[in-house]
């Protein structure tokens, strides 16, 4: 048996320049690319949606530019549909979205 088994050159290599080649930093870089396209390759076929269905209060307020005191009366008043999940507040984009596109929303925002 040979003493250092675990150093011997394995089969698929064709030459010594193979074997004995040093890692580069070029080799560094390929691999980093190569991983990131196979990163991104696979988040895209999992359907990963670039848009948040469920927006918290803060990004809702940019959205509509409302100050928190406006939203919160929207909220209390029910002109605006929400979830909320312990203290936290959340709004469904679509509805958010389908809300400000119907003229009844504008009509009643107008009354407030």
């Amino acid at each position: 048996m040979e003493k250092h088994q675990y150093l011997r050159k394995p089969d698929n290599c064709t030459g010594p320049a193979e074997w004995d080649r040093l890692l580069t930093v070029r080799d560094l870089i390929e691999f980093r690319e190569q991983l990131l396209m196979d990163i991104q390759q696979a988040l895209n076929g999992r359907g990963v949606s670039p848009e948040k269905q469920w927006l918290k209060a803060k990004e809702i307020r940019e959205m509509l530019r409302l100050s928190a005191g406006k939203l919160h009366y929207l909220r209390a008043k029910g002109l605006i549909p929400f979830k909320k999940l312990g203290n936290i507040t959340y709004y469904d984009r679509q509805k958010i979205n389908e809300l400000m596109q119907s003229g009844d929303f504008r009509n009643k925002f107008r009354s407030v």
